[in-house]
């Protein structure tokens, strides 16, 4: 019997969480897109967080709890990070207060919070579990750090709210994987940081070589196939006219496999050391058998015997 008034204890604890919690933030989640393509939060009076991927050009159609819809413009957005922020109209609906993603550990009770098509929140319970998880943004960039979770999330909910227990927001939900687990952006000082550029109208800009690439694995059987050595490297398909990497003089075939001084395996190294980059820079590459070195962002290429 004890045992049985414990457990809807636990369950009536659990039903004034979410109560509170839908009372509490509510107007503070909001619909992005017609037919609620996707969810954002009330970042600051006039803005609005939400994933990037949710936009589909420079205006968007924001609709908020209470069912009013505003038409926003696009503040700043990180395609890479799958950020964006919206100038809008936000009316008396006010700014959620952040709290800490970094101290999320496996086991943390969490909520979801998204929109619902035509007005309304959707609040669900649920746990933490796993973290520092990667994923890819939608321009193929790996997002390190993400956050597991176990909330479920209807469609149009990715760039709504990742909720602890007080109501504070801990995450910006991005991505679905697998059955009934999501991704999450932990809401830390990174990502204020982030958020807070986006706001100012700084959105960032990040090296581009202007390489198509070929997958590691591709690129180990190319070099076999003309009895060239295996070697770890990113494996050049095409190269964009009047890019870093046309400038530089690198061609279709080439192995990339060291940029800056830093070995590159795979794509996600390459883009991990142009993220970390200025110009100009040296890059090594290997031609057929031959290896050489080529100066990215500097005139006229630099080629020759590495």
């Amino acid at each position: 019997m004890n045992g049985a008034r414990t457990q809807m204890s636990v369950i009536e604890e659990l039903q004034t969480a979410v109560s509170t919690i839908a009372g509490q933030v509510g107007p503070s989640i909001v619909g992005i897109g017609r037919g609620t393509r996707g969810s954002g939060v009330v970042l600051a009076p006039g803005k609005v967080l939400t994933n990037a991927h949710n936009l589909r050009g420079d205006q968007v159609t924001v609709t908020f709890a209470d069912g009013r819809r505003v038409i926003g413009s696009v503040a700043g957005v990180d395609g890479d990070g799958d950020l964006a922020v919206i100038d809008v109209d936000t009316g008396t609906a006010s700014a959620l207060d952040w709290g800490d993603g970094d101290a999320l550990s496996v086991g943390t009770a969490v909520f979801g919070a998204g929109a619902s098509h035509g007005g309304g929140t959707r609040i669900t319970f649920g746990l933490v579990s796993a973290v520092a998880r990667e994923f890819r943004g939608p321009g193929g960039r790996r997002i390190d750090g993400s956050v597991e979770h176990t909330a479920p999330l209807a469609p149009g909910s990715s760039g709504g709210a990742l909720l602890d227990a007080a109501g504070r927001l801990v995450g910006i939900n991005t991505n679905r994987i697998g059955e009934g687990f999501y991704l999450a952006l932990p809401a830390n000082a990174g990502l204020r940081a982030r958020v807070d550029a986006l706001a100012r109208g700084e959105t960032p800009r990040r090296m581009r070589l202007g390489v198509a690439v070929a997958p590691s694995h591709v690129a180990r059987r190319m070099r076999r196939s003309v009895g060239l050595p295996e070697r770890e490297g990113v494996l050049v398909r095409g190269v964009e006219d009047g890019s870093l990497a046309d400038g530089a003089g690198i061609e279709a075939g080439d192995l990339l496999v060291e940029a800056g001084g830093r070995p590159v395996a795979d794509a996600d190294d390459l883009f991990a050391a142009l993220s970390a980059l200025e110009l100009p820079f040296d890059l090594k590459l290997v031609r057929g058998a031959e290896e050489r070195s080529v100066r990215v962002g500097g005139g006229t290429a630099a080629t020759g015997e590495a």
